[in-house]
C-alpha cells in the first residue's frame, strides 16, 4: 500500500495483515505514517490509498461512496486518540450509543440494552451515564464510551488509533485489558496504532515498526522486542522507560529551596450545586537545591492543581509556600525578582505557545515582563543562548509555532521558562504528549539543564518509569492527598500505598 496527499507520496510499501481474533500493532514516532496507514484506506484522511486493500472480501481501493460507507459502518469500528473531540458534545452518551448501534440495523435498542453496553466496557452507574454529556466524564470514562460505540454494531475489525496515549498509567492498563477481553469475546480482528511500545507489549500478536512512511521491521511482537534487527527499532525500545533500568546518575543536592505547608485547594462546584470540591488537601513537601521531585498520581488526583499552586498560576485556598524559609506571597504581590524564581512548563507544547507570535517573541516574553531593565542587544543574546541551551539553532527565531514538531515546541517552551534565570521549574506532564524518542530526548535535556544550571525541578507525571530517569524523590497523590513520599528507589522497591503499587504495576 502507498498513500499520496496532494501529489506527495507519504507512505510507501506498507503491508498490513490482520487475522480474525488477532491483534496487529503499528508503532513509530510522530510523523512515521502509522495513523495514515490505518485511516486512509477508509477515507478518513485527505490522502489517497493505492495498492491492494481488502476487508472481508470488499476491495477498498477505488471503492465508491456506498462501498466505503458499508466498510466503515458495518465491518469496522474506530477508537480515536482524543475521545472528547471524537464524541459529539451536544448529544448525550445514550443518543451517541444509539446512533452507533443503528449501523447494524434500524431496530432501536432499549435503555436497558444501551446500559448493558456501557457496563460491558466497565462504566459504573451505566444508566445514569446515558443521560450525561461527554464533558461530564473523565478521560478514561470517555474512552470507554468510545469503545462501546465502536463495537455497538459488532464489527469484524476494530481500529484503535492511540487509544491510551491521553490516559494515565493505570487507566492505560485497564483499557488495554478491556480491548483484549473484547477481542477474545467477539472474535475481533484488531489493528492498534501507538507510539507507546510498552502498551503494545503483551497485548499484540504481531508488530509493525514504521519510520518516515516505511516499514523498517515487522514480525511477532515478542520476537521483535526481544531481538530487534534494525537500529531504529533498537532506539525505540531503548527510549521507552522501564523500572528495571540501571539507576540513573543524578546530581547531588543542597539545602532546602522550596517547601509547602498544608497546601489546600478548593473549587466551587459547577452549576447550581452548593459546596466546594476539595482538589488538594494538606499537601506538605519540599524541594532541595539541584533536586528533582516527581509528583505522581492518576487522573484527577490533584497533582496538576498542586503544581499550579506552587508555581503561583493557580489558586491556593490555605496553607503556605515558602522559599528558603521565607513565605512566598500571592503571585500578584510578589516582586519581579520573586516571580522569576519559579517558572512553569505545560503539558501540550503546541497549545502553550501563541500561534500568532514568532519563536523569538515567545522566548522573549518573560524578559519583557520580568526583566525590563535588560537592554535590547543583551535581550537578543539571551534569546539565542536560551535556544542553544535547549538544542535549537538561531534559524528557529523567525519560525511560527505551527511549523514545529511536538519535541521542538516543547524545547521552545523550556527555553521560555529558563531565560529569566529561574531556580525551580514546574513541569506538568511535559513528556506525556510526546512519542518515546522525543520524550526521551526531552528528559535528557532536562537532566543536562539541571547539571549545567543547578536547577531544581518538580516533575508532574502519571508515569513513574519516566520520572525515575531524572528524579531523586517521589510524592504520590491520591484524591488530593500525599499518600507516600520518599526517595525514588525506596518507593519503587518497597511501595507502601495501594495507589503507588497500582502505578508501579502499570509502569
Amino acid at each position: 500500500m502507498a498513500i499520496q496527499i496532494d501529489g506527495r507520496q507519504l507512505v510507501e510499501g506498507v503491508n498490513i495483515s490482520v487475522e480474525t481474533g488477532k491483534c496487529t500493532a503499528i508503532i513509530g514516532e510522530s510523523g512515521s505514517g502509522k495513523s495514515l496507514s490505518c485511516l486512509t484506506p477508509f477515507g478518513l484522511t485527505p490522502g489517497a490509498a493505492l495498492g491492494s486493500i481488502k476487508l472481508d472480501g470488499i476491495v477498498l481501493t477505488g471503492a465508491d461512496a456506498d462501498q466505503m460507507r458499508k466498510a466503515r459502518s458495518q465491518l469496522t469500528g474506530f477508537v480515536f486518540q482524543q475521545p472528547l473531540t471524537a464524541l459529539t458534545p451536544h448529544l448525550t452518551i445514550g443518543a451517541q450509543l444509539q446512533e452507533a448501534a443503528a449501523q447494524a440495523g434500524p431496530a432501536r435498542l432499549s435503555r436497558n440494552e444501551l446500559a448493558e453496553k456501557l457496563k460491558r466496557v466497565g462504566l459504573s452507574r451505566a444508566d445514569e451515564r446515558l443521560d450525561q454529556f461527554p464533558h461530564r466524564l473523565s478521560g478514561g470514562e470517555r474512552q470507554r464510551v468510545m469503545i462501546a460505540a465502536a463495537i455497538a454494531h459488532r464489527p469484524k475489525l476494530l481500529i484503535a488509533d492511540e487509544p491510551t496515549s491521553a490516559l494515565d498509567a493505570s487507566l492505560r492498563g485497564e483499557i488495554m485489558a478491556l480491548l483484549d477481553e473484547l477481542r477474545e469475546e467477539q472474535g475481533l480482528a484488531m489493528l492498534l496504532v501507538s507510539h507507546d511500545l510498552a502498551s503494545m507489549e503483551g497485548h499484540s500478536d504481531d508488530l509493525i515498526v514504521m519510520d518516515q512512511g516505511r516499514v523498517v521491521e515487522s514480525g511477532p511482537t515478542a520476537d521483535v522486542i526481544a531481538n530487534p534487527q534494525k537500529d531504529y527499532t533498537k532506539r525505540l525500545i531503548a527510549a521507552t522507560p522501564h523500572l528495571n533500568e540501571p539507576a540513573p546518575d543524578l546530581p547531588s543536592v543542597g539545602d532546602t529551596l522550596m517547601d509547602t505547608e498544608a497546601v489546600t485547594v478548593q473549587f466551587p462546584r459547577p452549576g447550581w450545586r452548593r459546596g466546594k470540591i476539595l482538589a488538594v488537601s494538606d499537601a506538605s513537601l519540599m524541594v532541595r537545591e539541584g533536586e528533582s521531585l516527581a509528583i505522581v498520581g492518576g487522573s484527577g488526583s490533584g497533582k496538576s492543581t498542586l503544581g499550579r499552586a506552587i508555581a503561583g498560576i493557580g489558586p491556593l485556598t490555605s496553607g503556605s509556600i515558602n522559599w528558603q524559609g521565607e513565605n512566598l506571597p500571592e503571585r500578584r504581590a510578589r516582586s519581579l525578582a520573586m516571580r522569576r524564581l519559579i517558572q512553569p512548563v505545560f503539558q501540550d507544547p503546541v497549545a502553550s505557545l501563541d500561534p500568532q507570535w514568532k519563536i523569538s517573541d515567545i522566548i522573549a516574553e518573560p524578559l519583557n515582563n520580568l526583566r525590563p531593565d535588560i537592554l535590547r542587544n543583551e535581550r537578543e543574546e539571551m534569546i539565542k543562548k536560551a535556544l542553544d541551551d535547549v538544542g535549537l539553532g538561531i534559524e528557529y527565531l523567525t519560525r511560527a509555532p505551527t511549523s514545529l514538531s511536538g519535541g521542538q515546541a516543547q524545547r521552545v517552551a523550556i527555553a521560555r521558562a529558563i531565560i529569566a534565570g529561574p531556580k525551580l521549574l514546574v513541569l506538568d506532564e511535559a513528556t506525556s504528549a510526546l512519542d518515546p524518542l522525543v520524550g526521551s530526548s526531552i528528559l535528557e535535556l532536562l537532566a543536562q539543564l539541571q547539571r549545567d544550571q543547578g536547577l531544581s525541578i518538580i516533575f508532574i507525571t502519571h508515569d513513574i518509569a519516566s520520572a525515575r530517569r531524572i528524579c531523586h524523590r517521589i510524592a504520590v497523590l491520591d484524591d488530593g492527598e500525599i499518600v507516600e513520599m520518599d526517595d525514588m528507589a525506596a518507593v519503587i522497591s518497597n511501595p507502601q500505598a495501594e495507589t503507588t503499587k497500582k502505578l508501579i504495576a502499570a509502569s
